[in-house]
């Protein structure tokens, strides 16, 4: 309800239902910010919790709109909450987030594999900015457990 009221366009993964991209377009024509996690979920699943594989629809989204892709990377927050529940709720820790330069795809591109290239270029910019982060995250808080 929530998420609702803030304007979430639902997203039924793997269904291959385009309706939530011609939203998000919509959206976007109307002025709106439309925000995407495009691994298709908010946490990943990767060990070292760098970003995995993207799904293409942010790309192709950007490529039908002309919209550029702000690449917005977050750290800290596995700490904070994980949705497994295989850590509890520490307040306290510090969640920084970082935003790259916009990026602006070629219009035009449509074909598989330029959009998965594209895809895979945005992804790599995220990683970059995940790693300065990572790199950069006071180490008194990037431990699992924090003696108080």
């Amino acid at each position: 309800m929530v998420l609702g009221g803030a304007g979430q366009i639902p997203v039924r993964r793997g269904t291959g239902d385009q309706a939530p991209l011609d939203a998000a377009a919509r959206a976007l024509e109307a002025g709106e910010v439309v925000f995407v996690y495009p691994e298709g979920t908010s946490e990943t699943t990767d060990p070292d919790l760098s970003p995995a594989r993207g799904k293409t629809g942010a790309t192709r989204l950007a490529l039908a709109t002309g919209a550029p892709i702000v690449p917005v990377a977050t750290w800290g927050g596995q700490y904070v909450w994980r949705r497994s529940g295989r850590q509890r709720v520490e307040f306290g820790r510090p969640i920084w987030l970082r935003a790259g330069d916009p990026v602006v795809l070629p219009q035009g591109a449509s074909d598989a594999s330029t959009v998965r290239r594209l895809t895979n270029d945005v992804m790599a910019e995220l990683t970059r900015l995940v790693d300065e982060l990572r790199a950069e995250y006071p180490r008194r808080w990037a431990a699992d457990k924090v003696t108080r």
